[in-house]
């Protein structure tokens, strides 16, 4: 069998917000499978923030993406040949190859997933159940480490890493207050997600609003923005209080990140210092297994909801992106190929 991949390949770097010209589509025949080899069609492509700062060439705690070659990205897909003692035809799996439609493979590579048999839709292993899902697991236990009466604070809590904090800290007790834009997204998270309270950064009422639902001060901040929101947390935070760093999304498409005011220069200059740190899910790899258990039996007991946004269509994905790095998508963002 011939089977027609098609590539948006990484074009040339973006100033501010990334352009359609900073893809390139391409297609090749991908016919035959070598031994230890799947062939894997792509059924879903995920859209996540952190793929703008992969598009620049500048340090970074990941590689950037390369010119000319697939854009980086995590995809979920079935196994359709195998030549591979590991993988049957029919497996469902998640891998982190890139924009492609089809996905030749070696079976030993790291950068892919077995999905586990579930009665839950596959798209949902590229967000809650997937790589957004770990990081806020991680994120929140390891870093956040969260008690029972604390007062936890999420930004982006109506998207695909702040839905599962929120919900986590409520499971383990913790007093919830979420920041979301525009009332929509703020009653999903107040109504749907049993938050404790929503706030809404666009009314323009941000400090007062946090300091009202935050009478006991902030023990925890989940930061995922940056900008504006870092600054009205910072002065509600307790001593002894923690921040995990996931992104700061705000301030992504700046032209020059080397001026610009990040989370770790506003609670870096704090007095006293906030726990503060920038974590990649990666650091706990072997672990990743485990929580996706942990989540999937949640959300399977309806402890743990969550949303998405599928777009149809591969050539779709450069203004999803464009979407989510404006807060336009709800939820996790999803390419249906």
């Amino acid at each position: 069998m011939e089977y027609m991949n098609k590539q948006l390949l990484l074009n040339k770097r973006p100033e501010g917000m990334p352009k359609d010209d900073c893809w390139k589509m391409n297609e090749e025949m991908i016919s035959t499978i070598r031994n230890n080899e799947i062939l894997i069609e792509v059924k879903y492509l995920s859209i996540d923030p952190y793929m703008r700062g992969r598009m620049n060439d500048s340090r970074s705690y990941a590689a950037p993406a390369k010119i000319g070659d697939p854009m980086t990205g995590e995809t979920a897909g079935v196994v359709i040949e195998s030549k591979s003692k590991l993988f049957s035809v029919g497996d469902k799996v998640c891998a982190h190859k890139g924009w492609q439609t089809y996905i030749k493979v070696k079976d030993t590579d790291p950068a892919l997933l077995k999905v586990p048999e579930a009665d839950i839709g596959l798209s949902s292993f590229l967000g809650t159940l997937g790589m957004p899902g770990r990081t806020a697991y991680f994120g929140l236990n390891r870093v956040g480490k969260p008690k029972s009466g604390e007062t936890l604070v999420v930004s982006a809590a109506s998207g695909a890493v702040g839905t599962v904090v929120g919900q986590l800290g409520k499971i383990y007790g913790c007093n919830v207050i979420g920041i979301a834009g525009g009332p929509e997204k703020c009653a999903y998270v107040k109504d749907v997600l049993k938050f404790d309270e929503c706030i809404d950064y666009k009314t323009n009422n941000l400090e007062d609003d946090l300091k009202s639902a935050c009478s006991n001060g902030i023990d925890i901040y989940f930061e995922n923005v940056g900008g504006p929101v870092s600054k009205a947390v910072a002065p509600l935070l307790n001593e002894g209080s923690r921040v995990p760093i996931c992104g700061f999304i705000s301030q992504y498409n700046e032209k020059d990140m080397m001026n610009v005011e990040t989370p770790f220069h506003v609670f870096g200059s704090l007095n006293p210092k906030p726990e503060h740190r920038f974590f990649v899910v990666t650091e706990w790899m072997n672990e990743w297994e485990m929580a996706t258990k942990e989540i999937l039996k949640l959300v399977s007991e309806d402890k743990m909801r969550y949303r998405e946004t599928i777009t149809k269509g591969f050539e779709n994905a450069p203004q999803a992106l464009r979407d989510v790095l404006t807060g336009k998508n709800f939820g996790k963002q999803i390419i249906e190929i």
